[in-house]
């Protein structure tokens, strides 16, 4: 009988051979359990996935049917009878809820179809438009190829989709060649076409220079008529673009764009907008991040122009990430510490507590230049750079306290070295070797000698280094109080009182970082 439970058809066999010859009562139990409810079984398993419950709940009742037969003398007919309404109940129960599940999943299936097949088909739909609107850009006519670019500005506008689509049917070059166009219409439309593009794909930016794109917008620039300020405001446009991908960076960098761009940074005319100009120079920022592009920035009288902005609060900080691109190269430092006033608006920026990220990158500007050169350094301290630096250890970001105090430490180096070779001939005229043949006595008589001199020497010399360093500090404390002056709007006239020089007075190096 343990065999029999193990798979519930062949039990379900062997129990109807086995009662075959049964009595009457035998074959009302096996009625009970018959071929409808051996089906019903079966679709509810199929219909439920097969589950574990379903099976178990088979097994006991194939169990209770088995046991029935097995001590069906020992039992009456009655129990029987009241348990058979009782099961054909259930049974009616697992029923319905089987054909309630098929029918979700059937309805589950239809529904998922039904959107799969609508999305297929837009996707076709929206894929023989591009198809419409590519042939419309490749036609001789060019009120049509006009009206195929308008469409890819606006279907590339904010889907990255279409984009990559509209490249690879071939609307990029069918596009660039329409800058060559007499009409003015034509070119714009061309022109954002092909910058919407570009957005957020390296792929179509390297593949719109690659057309000839950039060569095209410099003949519109170079030619006899000026182009109109809507064409060159969108050429600017396409430049920060393309400038964006290092791989165009050389290209444009090389193909005399720069001139166009500072020329539109510089207007002086308002013949540019304020957005025009922004980009402009956050394309020139894209370009000098390449070494080879600062040369093509020298050519330009960029550096002293971005200098003489900086205050400009909308351009400051872009104008100084761009100087820090140039003091990467030796000519970069040179272009910027020939400028007149330089140091001083630089060191300007440092006071600037409002703005922390201008003072990181005018830090790292003056860092840079006192590293490199001497000539840079001592023009910073004829700056007033010590009073910044020291307000700027203490008050500004981490990045900024780490750049200032590097600057300070180097010009210690500085001032320490001046003081040694202030007194570098005295040191050597007291330090003398023992005269040949002279007594012990007179030997160690003048070594004696030769050490309190040596002594006396090195502490003039650090005393010399504490009246340098004390000098520095009152300076700084003095250039402080001009600052607090000039920002209070007070008399240029105005005497610190006599309180205020005792203090500058007695103060020590303790008051310096380092």
């Amino acid at each position: 009988m343990a065999k029999i439970h193990q798979n519930n058809v062949r039990s379900l066999v062997l129990d109807h051979h086995h009662h075959s010859t049964a009595t009457a009562n035998h074959h009302r139990l096996w009625t009970a359990f018959s071929a409808a409810a051996f089906r019903r079984k079966i679709f509810n398993a199929v219909s439920c996935g097969g589950s574990s419950r379903f099976r178990q709940e088979f097994q006991q009742d194939d169990i209770s049917v088995t046991t029935s037969s097995t001590n069906l003398e020992s039992k009456n007919e009655k129990p029987q009878e009241k348990e058979k309404p009782e099961r054909q109940k259930k049974e009616k129960q697992k029923q319905r809820k089987g054909s309630e599940k098929l029918s979700d999943l059937l309805n589950l299936a239809d529904v998922e179809g039904e959107i799969s097949e609508s999305e297929t088909r837009k996707k076709e739909e929206a894929l023989e438009e591009l198809k419409r609107v590519v042939k419309e850009l490749q036609v001789e006519d060019e009120v049509k190829r006009r009206e195929g670019a308008c469409k890819v500005r606006l279907l590339a506008k904010e889907n990255s989709e279409a984009r990559v689509t509209l490249a690879m049917l071939g609307a990029i070059p069918p596009l660039a060649g329409m800058l060559d166009f007499e009409d003015v219409d034509s070119q714009i439309s061309a022109l954002y076409a092909l910058l919407n593009l570009g957005i957020g794909n390296d792929v179509n930016k390297a593949a719109i220079v690659k057309a000839g794109a950039v060569h095209k917008m410099l003949q519109l620039i170079e030619s006899p008529n000026a182009p109109k300020p809507l064409v060159s405001e969108a050429i600017v446009a396409n430049f920060l673009g393309l400038s964006a991908l290092d791989l165009n960076k050389p290209i444009i960098g090389s193909s005399g764009a720069v001139p166009f761009l500072v020329k539109t940074l510089k207007n002086s005319h308002n013949q540019s907008s304020s957005q025009a100009k922004q980009d402009a120079l956050r394309a020139l920022y894209n370009l000098s991040i390449f070494p080879a592009n600062i040369s093509y920035i020298l050519e330009t009288d960029l550096i002293p122009f971005l200098l003489n902005k900086l205050g400009d609060m909308d351009l400051s900080e872009r104008i100084l990430s761009v100087l820090s691109n140039a003091v990467s190269t030796p000519e970069g430092r040179k272009a910027i510490s020939v400028v007149p006033e330089a140091f001083p608006i630089l060191v300007d920026v440092l006071n600037w507590t409002d703005s922390p990220g201008c003072q990181e990158k005018s830090s790292y500007i003056l860092m840079v230049m006192a590293h490199k050169s001497y000539g840079d350094r001592q023009a910073m301290i004829e700056a007033g750079i010590a009073s910044s630096l020291l307000e700027l250890t203490l008050l500004g970001s981490t990045l900024a306290q780490k750049r200032a105090s590097r600057i300070l430490e180097r010009l210690r180096v500085d001032k320490g070295k001046q003081v040694s070779e202030s007194y570098g001939g005295n040191l050597g005229a007291t330090v003398s070797a023992p005269i040949y043949g002279s007594s012990s006595t007179s030997t160690n008589t003048n070594g004696v000698t030769i050490a309190n001199e040596c002594l006396e020497d090195e502490e003039d010399m650090m005393s010399e280094e504490k009246k340098a360093v004390k000098q520095l500090v009152q300076q700084s404390l003095q250039n402080n109080m001009r600052r607090i002056v000039k920002r209070a709007n007070l008399p240029q006239d105005f005497v610190p009182s006599e309180h205020f020089k005792s203090l500058t007075a007695s103060s020590t190096s303790k008051s310096l970082p380092f």
